[in-house]
């Protein structure tokens, strides 16, 4: 390869040079999807390329490295609703479970992100499902488009009176197409957003201003919890960061953060900002459904007294209250499929465990219940169907990938509850 890479010589000659016979190439990458670019190397080689039959198994490896890291996050850091209200339950100190948490997150997705991700892409092909394919095309040139022919143009690639009519296209000349964000004007999810009288076109946010926005909810409460162990009670910063590392105040100053650096920034006005995040209610609206639900089970599981029969149970049996959490969490998480609901339900049944437990010892339970929630993700499982489509996956491909990620980010995560268990 030395000699290629130095553009000495071309691959091809390299290794017949060396006296290796070539009956036939393999390529892949993006040009493979074409077939004319597939044409124009079969002909250059002249020789039979072959391609694989989905995209490249590195770009489902990153694919999953971002699915691990959305998982553990849901699982293990507290600003996520299941979490929360898990801390809640068993009164766990919200600061000190935050760094915890993030101490286990950050090894659990690096084996269960770069390392498993890397091996399962070997053996998974995944392909775009031709509904998620790009539908742009050629901007408008006089009021209609190129390549648009009707009844009444002269020929392919015309554009007369018989054309597809005008479409809206960008300062930048990309037309606005369905792919693009809802327009607030129409009122209709994947309908074009309307940029005519904008001076500056939409733009992809800035990395840096992404990243801290993200992180923005998370600061705080960290900082709040540095406070509780730093500052006196009837401080002044005390009583600053005890407001601003609330979980609410800190998630609003995200959202209001987002509004410049995701929204203005990028592009927006105001009616579009304000389309955003009115669009977002409804899945909002679901999320508090599921965690109402799970709050409902939690409380009549506990009112019947599951709560102590478990904790009699686990005396009984002299289990760990860690491995007792994480095996109801697990338990739960497979019977119904949701993440949430096993934590908020689980967390309610080991509540009285944790009243003889310590501060830290508080905090490994939440999060050793928050492992345990992400246990097997299956058909029953909403997420599960996502991954499955959006990859163009089989079932048993998704099992093998998704499913076998999700059982290693709750038993890797689970053995880091153990071992800060051992340290702490």
């Amino acid at each position: 390869m030395l000699p290629y890479l130095l553009s000495e010589r071309a691959l091809l000659a390299s290794v017949r040079s060396a006296g290796n016979e070539v009956r036939e190439v393999r390529a892949s990458g993006g040009f493979a999807r074409s077939p004319l670019w597939r044409q124009m190397l079969a002909d250059a080689l002249g020789m039979p390329v072959r391609f694989p039959a989905g995209h490249e198994g590195s770009s489902f490896g990153a694919a999953l490295l971002a699915l691990a890291g959305l998982s553990v996050l849901h699982g293990l850091v507290s600003p996520h609703p299941g979490p929360l209200v898990a801390i809640s339950s068993l009164d766990a100190d919200l600061g000190l479970t935050l760094g915890l948490g993030l101490l286990i997150a950050v090894p659990t997705v690096i084996v269960a992100g770069p390392v498993f991700g890397n091996m399962i892409s070997r053996y998974v092909p995944a392909t775009i499902p031709e509904a998620l394919l790009p539908t742009r095309t050629p901007a408008a040139v006089g009021g209609a488009e190129q390549g648009a022919a009707g009844p009444g143009a002269d020929g392919p690639g015309a554009a007369g009176p018989g054309a597809a009519g005008r479409r809206q296209a960008d300062v930048d000349g990309e037309l606005l197409t369905e792919d693009d964000l809802v327009n607030p004007g129409t009122g209709r999810p994947g309908a074009p957003v309307d940029d005519s009288g904008t001076e500056t076109a939409r733009r992809a946010p800035k990395f840096w201003p992404a990243v801290i926005t993200v992180l923005l909810p998370v600061v705080p409460m960290l900082l709040r919890a540095i406070g509780e162990l730093a500052l006196a009670e009837d401080t002044p910063g005390r009583r600053v960061l005890d407001i601003v590392g609330t979980p609410m105040v800190a998630l609003l100053a995200g959202v209001i953060v987002a509004m410049f650096t995701l929204g203005f920034q990028a592009g927006f006005c105001r009616k579009q900002v304000s389309s955003v995040l009115g669009g977002s209610l409804p899945p909002i609206a679901g999320i508090l459904l599921i965690v109402a639900a799970g709050g409902g089970f939690k409380q009549v599981l506990a009112d019947a007294g599951v709560g102590n029969l478990v904790a009699d149970a686990a005396k009984d049996a002299s289990l760990s209250p860690l491995l007792l959490g994480w095996l109801v969490a697990v338990g739960i998480r497979v019977a119904t499929g949701s993440a949430t609901v096993a934590t908020i339900t689980a967390a309610g049944i080991v509540a009285p465990l944790a009243v003889t437990m310590d501060r830290p010892g508080v905090a490994l339970l939440a999060l050793a219940i928050g492992c345990g929630s992400l246990f097997f993700s299956h058909v029953n499982d909403a997420g599960f169907w996502l991954v499955k489509e959006y990859f163009g996956l089989t079932v048993g491909q998704t099992i093998k990938s998704w499913s076998v990620l999700e059982t290693i980010i709750s038993v890797v995560g689970f053995a880091g509850v153990l071992l800060l268990d051992l340290l702490l």
